[in-house]
């Protein structure tokens, strides 16, 4: 049996009206590392719900494609559509056997999707998931608890923090954030990735962890 691609550690955070997801970019199939700079998480339905997902990448793209139809076929409501998901991932005889979990969120609700039929809105407006999952939750509650970082920089440190535990997880960073009406704020002029290099290791400039990478935007998918 040849081996199956892994991925790799997903964070999402609510935080003072903003949601964030974000996730690392490492593929990993066997003991060899075949992508740095894979993207795990994305815009869906007109860039009003963000993605993530953990697992193996093939069953996860489906899983992708599967939520986007029902965010389609019910409006855009997210619960609905993870209710819709979740009945269809139990019942579907090739979707059942798919290997992957998923972070869904939009503005107002954080949702933790499994191939059980679980469909989970954590208390604390936080969830991660993946084989590094464990090292970024704790990592982003006790940040969340102690410091006033924005949601976007609680995903951004908790990753890095993972990466440095998990070897299935990269400093390959990519947070995506999606404000409430009343917490939007202007895109960049010129639009396009706002991405924020690596430090080098050993440098600290900001204070942030060595080797983390931020991307706070994407092109959103057609």
């Amino acid at each position: 049996m040849s081996a199956r691609p892994h991925a790799t550690t997903i964070v999402g955070v609510r935080r003072d009206g903003v949601v964030a997801i974000g996730g690392d970019g490492q593929v990993t199939v066997g003991d060899v590392v075949m992508k740095h700079r894979a993207a795990k998480v994305r815009r869906l339905h007109r860039d009003t719900v963000l993605a993530g997902f953990a697992g193996a990448v093939a069953d996860a793209l489906t899983l992708f494609d599967k939520f986007e139809q029902q965010l389609d076929r019910h409006q855009g409501l997210l619960l609905r559509a993870a209710v819709g998901l979740a009945k269809e991932w139990r019942t579907d005889r090739y979707l059942r056997h798919l290997e992957a979990m998923l972070i869904v969120a939009n503005a107002d609700q954080l949702l933790l999707l499994s191939g059980d039929g679980e469909i989970i809105e954590p208390d604390d407006d936080l969830a991660a998931i993946g084989s590094g999952g464990p090292y970024a939750l704790a990592a982003a509650k006790a940040l969340l608890q102690n410091t006033e970082l924005d949601a976007a920089e609680v995903v951004r440190r908790s990753l890095a923090i993972a990466a440095s535990l998990c070897i299935y997880t990269n400093y390959e960073i990519t947070v995506l954030t999606l404000p409430s009406e009343s917490a939007a704020e202007p895109a960049p002029a010129g639009g396009g990735p706002v991405t924020e290099p690596a430090a080098p290791p050993g440098e600290d400039p900001d204070g942030a962890l060595p080797g983390a990478t931020v991307a706070a935007e994407e092109p959103s998918r057609g």
